[in-house]
């Protein structure tokens, strides 16, 4: 034979995995992205195709959340030691495996009705979002849009999705009690437009709309994610007299819940798969009462 094997592995990479731990009314997250890969006694799968020493990676993918709920997740290096010693020692032919693992942080969103702030079940992904402004002037008369994007935020409980059209392709199970996860993308109009009028404190309007649109993500009990977005708009809108309008682009993405029974596991709403794509994505305009819509459908057309 003219050629040899040389370093070879396989695995399954980036496995999106959701731990939720509920501790009573206080919910705890982690978010990780794992990639195994294997090595070992691997050369015929190469030279002839035998798979009598392949774990498939479907396999792999499974232990991920298995190991998700039968181990928890104290920290991205543990849950990585777990899996890395059950695919060396439960498999001879398997002598080597690589974890590589990203975590995505999470802070809290207090929720702050009545005066009070509650550790809760909502949280907003830390450092994020990038701010955004349009400025438009014709010598006259300005038009500044301000906005952020990738304002990520996710609720593990309250919000549901069902009573929804359902047709010969419909296949969506009706959801009680879901996760709710978007990345926010919004751009708000303010009433200034003129030197002759007070210009308002672009910094503190900025930090107020972005928190008036968390804290309405986080209060809002959610039975659809249309619903929700009426909410933060309306919120940021009735709390800042400088807005005259804000538009909303809200991604739904998707956490389903992992089917654990075959691996004699129940899952309580404790391990998600997190899917980036297909989503479904919501889009609207809200409007205090007598104004003009001006903010553009797409940002491309300011």
């Amino acid at each position: 034979m003219p050629t040899i094997l040389g370093q070879n592995q396989y695995g399954k990479a980036e496995n999106r995995v959701v731990r939720i731990t509920r501790d009573g009314a206080t919910h705890h997250i982690k978010d990780l992205n794992v990639s195994v890969a294997l090595s070992g006694d691997m050369d015929e799968v190469h030279y002839s195709g035998s798979n009598a020493h392949v774990l498939p990676t479907d396999t792999v993918k499974n232990t991920v959340f298995a190991f998700a709920k039968k181990y928890g997740i104290e920290s991205a290096e543990q849950f990585g030691i777990h899996l890395a010693r059950h695919f060396v020692t439960s498999q001879e032919p398997i002598r080597r495996a690589r974890v590589r693992i990203e975590e995505y942080s999470w802070e809290r969103v207090g929720n702050t009705a009545g005066g009070a702030v509650e550790p809760g079940h909502s949280f907003v992904r830390k450092g994020q979002e990038t701010r955004t402004s349009e400025i438009g002037y014709d010598g006259e008369r300005w038009r500044i849009v301000s906005g952020l994007t990738g304002l990520t935020v996710l609720n593990s409980t309250d919000s549901e999705f069902w009573g929804y059209v359902k047709d010969d392709y419909t296949t969506l199970e009706e959801a009680y009690d879901r996760i709710l996860a978007t990345d926010v993308s919004a751009r708000w109009r303010h009433h200034w437009t003129s030197d002759e009028t007070p210009m308002p404190d672009w910094e503190r309007s900025y930090e107020q709309a972005r928190e008036h649109l968390l804290q309405a993500f986080a209060g809002t009990y959610s039975l659809s994610l249309q619903q929700t977005l009426f909410q933060m708009g309306t919120r940021v809108i009735e709390h800042g007299d400088e807005i005259a309008e804000i538009r909303l682009s809200l991604p739904n993405n998707h956490h389903f819940l992992v089917d654990l029974t075959p691996f004699g596991l129940d899952n309580d709403h404790e391990v998600y798969a997190a899917a980036d794509r297909p989503y479904g994505l919501i889009e609207a305009t809200v409007l205090r009462d007598g104004a003009e819509s001006l903010i553009p459908t797409e940002p491309a057309d300011l």
